[in-house]
């Protein structure tokens, strides 16, 4: 890194803390990001299959690519992010989604439809989406931390709540090519000013803050040992990727974030196609989803708040306890298949899912600290990724041989059980042998 990096740039902040500014631009990026590429996808589903003749096993396919790209994709954009800072990286990811979006305005093909979903907006999706977000929010709090996901993921979570709807909205009046055209330009227009302005490239300590908004005059030397020592107040460490990679909390976190990676990222495109099944109509079957999802946002802040607020070694409890609450969920639909019990099947999924998602993050940096989070967590997801490949394919193949998705939700439920239980294994890591320069991240 060069020098002038390590000097500390001294400029009067507003009066809230810039930390907050990324929390909240970081917010709308993925709230946007997720709600298209993810979200909005169930809507989008049945009309894309329609107009173009495809099954939806194939059309579930460019899910799988991405998540397959994922497995090298994200580990780069990890070790990227550590290296040169989160701005560039999450710039250059959301352009690529705008343009993917607009790309889908020409789609006439199966061969197209995968380049341009699978790949590029896929590659957008792992680059901007995940770890850099959090990186940057991980970089400017510590004892805030869980705060901070907390609110970020609140307000990401509006993506099913307000995005969804929308794009249900717009596939009416419009057409879903028109719909993928909008999400695109909002990508460019908004996102981009976002993540220039108020993402950026280093920790606090480098701009004369503390995290959390704690200040101090010192040299540039010592204010980071003062950002090192102010972490270790909570019990956090820095460790290097090859360092966390040697403790079994590293490996169990994996273990049990496989399973219910599935869900979100690739078996929930089926829930509307599923919810029509049953004869409920699109417009009202994403509403139901929007609903549900409301459920899970107050969880999503009050986990990350709890999270600040208690001892680092219950955590695993914590998080393992939301994978129990998911695999309820399904199980209570699964012993009484009635409409009725839709309802209660998807509030208690995404009020313990949206528990999950800050938590995740917030055992990792809790656990191996802020210097390769990136790195850390880009590697981990090298390892889920195959679950999340298998599992939009998986689901369409059941469909289109079967006819129904309850086989699927039977394996899912199973595996969240599983979840559960290895996440409550993983005890916090001991300090490694030697802390060394937050410069070196491998």
């Amino acid at each position: 890194m060069k020098e002038e990096a390590f000097l500390i740039k001294r400029r009067r902040f507003p009066r809230i803390f810039f930390g907050w500014w990324t929390v909240l631009a970081s917010s709308f990026i993925a709230l946007w990001g997720w709600g298209y590429t993810t979200r909005g996808m169930t809507a989008l589903f049945k009309p894309i299959a329609s107009t173009l003749g495809f099954s939806r096993a194939a059309v579930s396919v460019p899910l799988s690519i991405a998540k397959l790209e994922g497995s090298f994709q994200v580990p780069l954009a990890g070790w990227l992010t550590d290296r040169f800072g989160p701005r560039w990286v999450i710039l250059t990811g959301t352009f690529i989604i705008g343009l993917g979006l607009i790309l889908m305005y020409y789609i006439q093909s199966l061969w197209a439809y995968y380049v341009v979903w699978g790949v590029i907006i896929g590659t957008g999706s792992n680059i901007a989406l995940n770890v850099p977000v959090e990186k940057a929010i991980t970089n400017w709090f510590v004892k805030k931390r869980g705060l901070a996901m907390g609110t970020k993921w609140t307000f990401s979570g509006l993506s099913p709540v307000l995005v969804l709807p929308l794009i249900a909205w717009l596939i009416t009046i419009q057409d879903w090519r028109m719909t993928y055209v909008i999400g695109g330009m909002v990508m460019w227009l908004v996102g981009l000013p976002l993540a220039w302005f108020f993402v950026k490239r280093e920790r606090p300590e480098y701009y004369g803050l503390l995290p959390d908004g704690a200040t101090v005059e010192e040299e540039a030397d010592q204010m980071i040992d003062k950002g090192a020592e102010y972490a270790t107040e909570v019990q956090e460490v820095e460790f290097t990727l090859r360092q966390a990679m040697k403790t079994p909390a590293y490996w169990l976190l994996i273990a049990g974030h496989a399973s219910p990676s599935m869900v979100p990222g690739a078996l929930a495109i089926h829930f509307v196609p599923f919810l029509t099944d049953v004869g409920i109509n699109p417009l009202r079957a994403a509403v139901i989803i929007a609903m549900a999802n409301a459920f899970g946002l107050p969880a999503r802040f009050t986990s990350g708040v709890i999270a600040d607020r208690i001892r680092r070694d219950y955590l695993r409890f914590l998080l393992g306890g939301t994978y129990l609450l998911q695999a309820l969920g399904f199980t209570i639909f699964l012993l009484n298949q009635s409409i009725a019990m839709i309802y209660v099947w998807f509030i208690l999924y995404y009020i313990a899912q949206g528990a999950s998602l800050p938590l995740n993050s917030i055992v990792r940096a809790r656990y191996f600290g802020r210097k390769a989070f990136g790195s850390i967590g880009g590697s981990s997801l090298m390892f889920v990724a195959p679950f999340g490949m298998i599992a939009p394919i998986y689901a369409g193949w059941v469909y289109d041989t079967t006819g129904s998705y309850i086989g699927v939700f039977t394996l899912v439920a199973v595996l969240l059980a599983i979840a559960s239980v290895l996440v409550s294994f993983a005890l916090p890591p001991k300090p490694p042998a030697q802390v060394t320069d937050i410069r070196k991240i491998v």
